[in-house]
Formats: structure tokens, sequence, C-alpha cells
């Protein structure tokens, strides 16, 4: 008995005909005759019966195909099972990182991962969100730290690794120094700084001011959120930053909290919602879960 047989077997069942399991199998109809004959012969009973219009399992041919269910799917776990083991020996992972994420627990992830799984090949790029979103769902990667907002992007699956909120943050010379709080809408028709379209932070301001019913008004745009707190500092213009950005530069910094709405943003490792292809990137995603885990650096993009 072999599995090829058994194969045969289930495609003629589900089929109802020799021709049509032929085609699905892409082999000549005769081969799938001869084969179930061997097997029938090799069993002493006839498993279907062929007098009809349409060919029909005997009462014989019926226990059997359970049991040859079973087999072919033990089979294809076996070859599941040495396809992951290959891959996680020989496979490659591609990830992405949203500019100017200096998560130390990526570099973490990534030399652990190494060095348990040499073999693997691990390519790491560099780029706004919104491009790292269109690259996991396109399989261009397999996995990226990206900066979201409340909403996860369509098709995406995501852990989520820091969450705090955005602030706008001002010199210390700054007319609104004195202020604790304001409304979305009291920046209407103020200069702001922010980091360029793309970026995670900038999709949450600009879909927060456009549920508000106005448009940002961004007089500067930086890649980098410490060049935009230094320049908030030096008195150019209100500059929105992560929470914990405005705090590391609050010598030169004043945080105002922004309410109705208050925004939030999130750094978040997503990979594709119907899962990676790879058993590599299956591999790290389930080590980057793991609760020991510890938090990433502040929202970056």
């Amino acid at each position: 008995m072999e599995l090829r047989q058994l194969e045969y077997l289930v495609a003629v069942a589900e089929e109802a005909s020799f021709t049509r399991a032929a085609d699905r199998l892409h082999v000549a109809q005769p081969g799938v005759s001869a084969q179930i004959r061997q097997l029938e012969r090799e069993l002493g009973q006839e498993l279907f019966d062929r007098s009809g219009r349409t060919v029909r399992l005997t009462e014989v041919g019926t226990a059997v195909l359970g049991y040859a269910r079973d087999a072919l799917g033990a089979a294809s776990g076996a070859r599941f099972a040495v396809d992951e083991f290959a891959g996680l020996v020989r496979g490659r992972v591609n990830v992405g990182m949203v500019v100017a994420c200096s998560s130390f627990d990526l570099v973490e992830l990534l030399a652990g991962f190494h060095l348990e799984r040499p073999g693997v090949e691990i390519a790491l790029s560099e780029a706004n969100s919104d491009e790292l979103i269109a690259g996991l769902l396109s399989g261009q990667l397999d996995l990226a730290y990206i900066a979201i907002g409340e909403s996860v992007p369509a098709g995406l699956q995501v852990h989520d690794l820091a969450d705090e909120p955005l602030v706008a943050a001002v010199g210390m010379q700054d007319a609104l120094a004195t202020c604790r709080t304001m409304n979305l809408q009291e920046l209407r028709d103020r200069p702001l700084m922010c980091l360029p379209r793309g970026t995670g932070i900038r999709g949450i301001l600009d879909d927060a001011c456009a549920r508000a019913g106005f448009q940002p008004r961004i007089a500067l745009e930086a890649s980098n959120l410490g060049i935009l707190a230094r320049l908030a500092g030096r008195g150019l213009g209100v500059a929105i930053l992560p929470e914990s950005v405005a705090a590391a530069n609050a010598v030169e910094l004043h945080s105002i909290e922004i309410v109705q709405p208050s925004m939030r943003g999130r750094v978040s490792l997503a990979w594709r919602a119907d899962g990676p292809t790879g058993p590599a990137a299956r591999s790290l995603i389930r080590r980057a879960q793991a609760p020991a885990v510890p938090s990433v650096a502040p929202v970056r993009a």
C-alpha cells in the first residue's frame, strides 16, 4: 500500500469520477484506475462501485476512506515538520523598522534570534510606517516595527510594545508655556512642527485634525524627533512629540497635554493577519511575543 494509492482513493471518492480525479491530480486517467485496482487487489475487496453513471464508494471503501485521509494527513504533517526544521536552519527573515526608532529591544531580539538560529539570514531595513505597512501587505517584509494610532491597519496583526500620548511642546519663552492642557482646536491656526507624511505620528495628527474639521498648519517637517524638540526649545514653534521625548528635553521644553481629543501613539510589532509564510519569521514572532521581552523605547515615528 502506497501513499500515492491512498491519495488517488481520496480524489476519486471526492470527485465521484476517475476522470475528474485524474484532472485534479494532473495524471492520466488510466494510471489512476490502475493504482486503485492494485490497491483493491492488495486489500482483497472492491473499494468502488463502478456500475452506475458515477463512481461510488462501497461499504468497505467508505471504511477505508477515513484511514486513508488520516495517513495522508500524517504524511503531510511529517513533511511540514521537516520543512519547518529546514527553514529554521537555512531560512531568511525580512524585518522592517520605523525611521528613528532606536529600540534596544529590537537589537536584543535579533541578536538573541541569531544566536539561536545562526543559519537564518536576517535582513533589516528602515522606512516610514506607511512604507513598512505596504511592505508587510505585499509580502516583501515578514514583520516590522511600526508606529500607529488607535486602529490597526487592515490586513495586519500587531503586538503592542509601547503606548503613550502625544503632546504639544514649546520653548520656555513661548506664550503657551503657561498652559497645562489645550484643546486640539486651539492648534488650528498655529504653525506646527512634526514628522513628515507617512510616519505614524504625522498620520495620527492628520487624522485627529481631519475629524476635528481642519488641516494642521505644518510649518516645519523633520524626520528626527530630537531635531524637532531642539527647534521647539529654541522658539521656532509648537512641536508634536511623544510625551517621553518632550520629557527627555524638559530643560528646554514645556509639554502641553492635548485634550478633546487626546492623541496616542503606539509602537507595535506587526505582521500579515494571515501569518508570515516562512518558518523563520514565525519563530521570530513567537520570540518577540514572549512575556520576557521588555518594553521598547518611546514612539519614534
